[in-house]
């Protein structure tokens, strides 16, 4: 039966970004599953039908690579793993292309790298391009540009990326489709284990639910997942994790049904230059905090001041994203600094009022402004 809590969620819902991943969209042979594309087209028609958008984070990319250029297996080199995102890429985006143009959609590729997040006018250049593409009524078809990445611009995997796209298009739900039924409250091959149905206040604590399970095809596993629905609802959206490899998986999300597991994301709404704070690039390193500034920061939404900084990791820039760390509780929260790695050092632990003395120059009061910071929420 429908579930009210699901059907909100969906009919609040003005675009879905729905992530396919590799072993959704491969046979075992590493061939594209044709089948599998037409079947999710067939729902994703029906979603298009109801007036809602659609962004689809295809993976498969490297897998179809992998038939392409005859591999018995996937690569494990960087060239290798290029050379097959550039062989398989094309086919991935015909098959898609002749599945939706079929039902009587449009598409266009978009290839992303960590670069498109981290200068926020690159930023705002892809949100424009989706909503442009929205207005030709345009399906956008969404990848990691994995022919060229490297290291220090991959984006890691397509959960992060669609998590990151999240903050690009009016009111989203993230649908992540993978080969597994949700989150489990145990290893999900163990017997007795369930899936959780509703996470109302997603936190760390879901890491613990993390199996060694790791795909063959994708990049994903289950910790990747779960940082990127932290990441999602950390800035307001809501997540469905579910089994792509379902008939009519996207049919029951649409219709309310108990299907994988529903992320809710709080109530309160993050304005739109924090979304880009925390969904720039992967932060550059990282403050530790004492207990006081933790407070100051997560229930009193205040300022980062030098005085509260015990430790800093990194080397990088003013003006770079940084993690903010409380001693207890991990990651609290994340921010542009004022001030470059070797500058915080020098102040980290005093007053404001010695930084002159410090660093013969005071242009900040704080290391890190409020306005430049996402802190998760109050305890």
């Amino acid at each position: 039966m429908p579930n009210s809590i699901r059907q909100d969620v969906f009919n609040f819902s003005q675009t879905l970004i729905i992530k396919i991943g590799s072993n959704v969209l491969t046979r075992d042979d590493d061939q594209l599953d044709g089948e599998r594309i037409q079947h999710l087209s067939d729902q994703i028609d029906r979603i298009l039908q109801t007036g809602r958008k659609v962004v689809i984070v295809s993976s498969g990319a490297v897998a179809a690579g992998v038939g392409v250029l005859g591999l018995d297996q996937k690569p494990q080199s960087l060239p290798e793993l290029q050379a097959s995102a550039a062989a398989g890429q094309p086919r991935l985006m015909k098959a898609w292309g002749h599945s939706l143009e079929a039902r009587g959609h449009r598409v266009g590729q978009i290839l992303l790298t960590v670069n498109d997040f981290r200068n926020r006018k690159r930023y705002l250049n892809v949100r424009n391009t989706i909503r442009t593409l929205f207005s030709f009524q345009v399906v956008p078809i969404v990848n990691e540009n994995d022919s060229v990445s490297i290291r220090e611009i991959a984006l890691g995997d397509n959960d992060q990326l669609a998590s990151k796209l999240a903050s690009l298009v009016q009111k989203p739900l993230l649908v992540i489709l993978s080969g597994i039924d949700g989150l489990f409250d145990g290893a999900p091959s163990a017997a007795g284990s369930r899936v959780i149905p509703l996470v109302e206040k997603p936190d760390e604590q879901l890491l613990s639910h993390v199996s060694a399970d790791q795909s063959s095809r994708g990049r994903g596993g289950m910790a990747a997942k779960l940082k990127a629905i932290l990441n999602a609802t950390s800035t307001g959206h809501s997540v469905i994790l579910a089994n792509g490899q379902r008939d009519g998986v996207l049919d029951s999300i649409v219709s309310g049904h108990e299907t994988g597991t529903l992320f809710l994301a709080p109530a309160t709404s993050v304005p739109a230059w924090k979304k880009w704070i925390a969904n720039a690039a992967d932060p550059q390193g990282q403050l530790l905090l004492d207990d006081g500034a933790v407070r100051a920061v997560v229930q009193q939404g205040r300022s980062l001041l030098a005085v509260g900084i015990r430790e800093v990791s990194g080397e990088f820039e003013q003006g770079a994203s940084v993690d903010l760390v409380s001693p207890s509780a991990g990651i609290i929260g994340r921010g542009l600094v004022n001030y470059p790695s070797a500058e915080i050092r020098i102040i980290a632990g005093s007053k404001s009022d010695r930084i002159p003395e410090l660093l013969g120059h005071v242009p900040y009061g704080e290391v890190v402004h409020r306005d430049n910071m996402v802190v998760a929420d109050p305890v």
